[in-house]
């Protein structure tokens, strides 16, 4: 047997899309303290200037600006008061970093920039308007917008929510996973291997992609090559899962039951089976009811890449997540030839020096779980690329 005519990627992506355009991610309200890497479900406006009062930058005197070099020092600003201190032109008060800028001074000069003898003051240098001083509004005024919707959260974004008072935010809910690990030779970590037997690495590697792009692993299980036994753990998965991801048995062969399993569910609907994709051909994109369900390849390798170019690429759109920069230009180290007609995922190394980062390929097959090891990202040789050339500039998309 063979597979059909293999759609593209991007046609296997619009099908994707287009098939679960209803689908839901639910959202929910949770403490800022909980917040790191969740993806932000609404956009957030400063309800405050910040900072909220004229604010010195240096511990100094604040002064209004002219020639004269001899001030009388009438106070000092104490950090974190009020200060209701009003200054003349031949005046100057102290003032700590961080304290509340009295009326009328227009400048702060630095401590070392000064000469002080009891309440006189003698400036060594002229200052100009405005130095030293962070004014009223200058980092966000009140009612501009601080994060959009698709937001993943960083350490500094939950302290600025602390900054402007904003205890509690709306972030999208956690979704939930199933990984069905398929096959008469797979095995669990644990076990020894031996007389054909491999233990279960998409459980674990997938996993950790998972919990990377912000969802929670429901259940995981490693299931023989047997359709009753298969249908009974995507059923299993199903009642407690959002995403389904069914890893080996979605090729073609007398023993890959992923699809069987799949079109035995009433409501069931393929989209795709068959991929132009290197690695991850057999890839199987449907849903059952309201569900996910992905049948990846059973080569660590292949899975990885078919998640990240079809399920996490399908959630980013679906939220308009922005990571933030996810690849960088890097010059090719050695000439690649593409083998196939089909769109490559080829996997790179990268190495750094002063003026550019340089990329070599990364031989070895999808079964070959060092190849990912080895690996910081990838670059996407199209079908009707040769392949890659030494000394050009590619995309590597980061692993």
């Amino acid at each position: 047997m063979v597979f059909s005519k293999l759609d593209s990627i991007d046609q296997a992506k619009s099908k994707f899309k287009k098939g679960l355009e209803d689908f839901l991610i639910e959202t929910e309200k949770i403490n800022i303290i909980d917040g790191l890497d969740r993806i932000l479900a609404e956009d957030i406006k400063s309800n405050i200037d910040i900072p909220e009062f004229n604010r010195s930058t240096k511990d100094g005197y604040a002064i209004r600006c002219s020639n004269i070099k001899q001030r009388k020092i009438i106070g000092q600003v104490n950090m974190g008061e009020k200060t209701d201190l009003e200054i003349k032109s031949n005046q100057a008060i102290y003032i700590p970093t961080g304290g509340m800028v009295p009326k009328g001074s227009d400048g702060i000069i630095m401590i070392e920039d000064v000469h002080k003898k009891d309440n006189i003051l003698l400036l060594n240098k002229k200052i100009f308007l405005g130095e030293n001083i962070n004014f009223k509004g200058d980092e966000m005024k009140k009612g501009e917008l601080l994060f959009s919707k698709g937001r993943k959260l960083t350490p500094s974004d939950i302290g600025t929510f602390a900054s402007i008072g904003m205890s509690k935010i709306e972030v999208y809910k956690k979704l939930e996973f199933s990984i069905i690990s398929t096959g008469d030779e797979i095995v669990d970590i644990d076990s020894n291997v031996g007389n054909g037997k491999i233990r279960d690495v998409n459980k674990y590697s997938l996993s950790t992609e998972i919990k990377r792009i912000g969802g929670k692993v429901s259940s995981s299980e490693i299931v023989k090559d047997d359709f009753e036994l298969i249908r009974k753990a995507t059923k299993r998965a199903l009642e407690i899962s959002d995403i389904v991801l069914i890893s080996g048995g979605s090729s073609v062969g007398k023993k890959d039951y992923t699809l069987k399993v799949i079109e035995s569910f009433d409501n069931s609907e393929v989209f795709v089976h068959g991929v132009s994709i290197k690695p991850g051909k057999p890839t199987i994109i449907s849903k059952v009811g309201e569900k996910i369900v992905i049948g990846l390849p059973g080569h660590p390798t292949s899975s990885l890449i078919v998640f990240k170019a079809f399920i996490e690429n399908f959630l980013n759109e679906k939220l308009n997540v922005d990571y933030g920069i996810r690849k960088i230009k890097a010059i090719i180290k050695e000439n690649f030839e593409n083998r196939t007609s089909r769109e490559t995922y080829q996997l790179v190394s990268l190495e750094e020096d002063k003026e550019a980062f340089y990329a070599t390929p990364i031989k070895g097959t999808s079964g070959m779980i060092y190849t990912l090891s080895k690996s910081h990202g990838y670059v996407i040789i199209k079908g009707e690329e040769e392949g890659l050339k030494k000394g050009e500039k590619r995309d590597v998309f980061f692993l």
